[in-house]
């Protein structure tokens, strides 16, 4: 198992697993699981060609989860007007913290 599909499966979860780890906010998050669904998929078509169930198991499972996390992130109505809202309180704290740390000086 070093083929194409492997490879593929193997930086798609590292970068993703990567961008989830930098919270660069909840869009990015959903794009990760974006690729994340798409890491799993090429999981389970290598699992198939080399008849290794256990990884087919493992990531049929997490192709659900994955998916799920593209719809938390990216596709639920609820969840963007959340988003929006959260983006918003966090460029305003962002903003806030940038002026304490200009009227505070050197510390």
């Amino acid at each position: 198992m070093d083929g194409p599909l492997e490879w593929f499966g193997a930086a798609g979860a590292f970068i993703a697993a990567g961008l989830i780890a930098a919270d660069l906010g909840r869009r990015v998050t959903g794009w990760a699981f974006v690729l994340f669904v798409f890491v799993s998929i090429a999981w389970v078509i290598a699992g198939l060609a080399t008849a290794t169930w256990s990884l087919v198991i493992q990531n049929s499972l997490l192709l659900g989860v994955n998916t799920w996390g593209v719809w938390q992130y990216l596709l639920s109505p609820t969840r963007k007007r959340e988003i929006e809202k959260q983006e918003k309180i966090a460029e305003q704290a962002r903003e806030e913290a940038e002026a304490e740390a200009e009227t505070a000086g050197p510390a």
